[in-house]
């Protein structure tokens, strides 16, 4: 998975906008604040909340 520093700093959960975490083995981001996890697909984040998973 490669997205750059600069923006994983500036990327945030849409349901409660929280700072996103990278969980890179599985190639995806995890929000740290209420869990979701959200697809990283082609190295693009899906930051849909139809399209996250609950831990």
């Amino acid at each position: 998975m490669k997205i750059d520093d600069w923006l994983l700093e500036i990327l945030a959960c849409p349901a409660c906008k929280s700072p996103l975490r990278a969980e890179a083995e599985a190639e995806e981001l995890a929000c740290t604040g209420c869990g979701l996890i959200y697809p990283v697909r082609d190295d693009i984040p899906v930051l849909l909340v139809d399209e996250a998973r609950k831990p």
